[in-house]
């Protein structure tokens, strides 16, 4: 299988490809980034045309959530397999691309964290949820990250959403405007931006005169890899056209 790498000049495409390259199963295509031509990643040189990456089987893409759309087209219509690690995705950004993408082939597959401990973490929250009155997610992440709240937060308040009722009446009034977060599908979001983080995220539950803390941390990027084997492995074989999340691949 030759798989390509758009967005290869950022942290995380670069460990994309160098991760590809070493697999014994894969083949390390084309690498895509208008912003790092000519850099080279993995052995191999950044090109910024995308119509090279026709020679590929799947794509993984790591790019910013401006460009991302765009990227989904091109390679749709070249007929590409994707994995998608952008963040950004949330309920009607979804919605858009299930419309645009088409009942396929080729399949997408969009990942909102691609560390298994953190698919377990958004699974076990999504368990809790009806069994607690009210919830909120913190989440933190180095202050280089482009976006917030962060796609496995959108993910995780959305899931919980989903699986119960989160909507109360808080007494405090916000004296300064955002003070209370973000509310994403009811459910507050705040997001933390330092550098020395990576990545992490709390979800606080609470109940009558008790509460839970389902809390994950990843340490190092390399984190991430494993998922991002086990979603470009798999998503050719995916039913839908259209897959969000690790859990289809995990069978979680």
């Amino acid at each position: 299988m030759i798989v390509a790498v758009s967005g290869a000049g950022g942290r995380m495409g670069s460990l994309v490809a160098e991760t590809i390259r070493d697999a014994s199963d894969l083949e390390l295509g084309p690498l895509y980034d208008p912003g790092h031509i000519g850099d080279a990643v993995a052995g191999q040189v950044i090109d910024a045309d995308p119509a090279k990456l026709a020679s590929a089987d799947v794509v993984v893409e790591f790019t910013e959530p401006g460009v991302v759309m765009a990227n989904l087209d091109r390679w749709r219509s070249l007929g590409l397999h994707a994995v998608v690690g952008t963040s950004g995705f949330d309920r009607d950004r979804l919605e858009a691309v299930r419309e645009a993408w088409g009942e396929g082939p080729p399949n997408l597959l969009v990942v909102p964290n691609f560390s298994i401990g953190a698919v377990l973490m958004m699974r076990l929250a999504e368990i809790a949820a009806p069994h607690f009155a009210a919830a909120e997610v913190i989440e933190l992440h180095h202050d280089r990250k482009v976006d917030a709240p962060s796609g496995t937060a959108i993910a995780t308040a959305e899931r919980i959403s989903r699986a119960a009722d989160q909507t109360r009446t808080v007494e405090s009034a916000e004296l300064i405007p955002g003070a209370r977060g973000a509310s994403v599908a009811g459910v507050p979001v705040h997001a933390v931006r330092l550098p020395g983080l990576v990545a992490h995220q709390q979800v606080l539950f609470g109940g009558t005169g008790e509460t839970l803390t389902i809390r994950h941390d990843t340490t190092d990027r390399t984190a991430f890899m494993p998922g991002v084997l086990a979603a470009i492995r798999a998503v050719e074989n995916l039913e839908d056209p259209v897959t969000v999340g690790l859990d289809a691949v995990l069978g979680i």
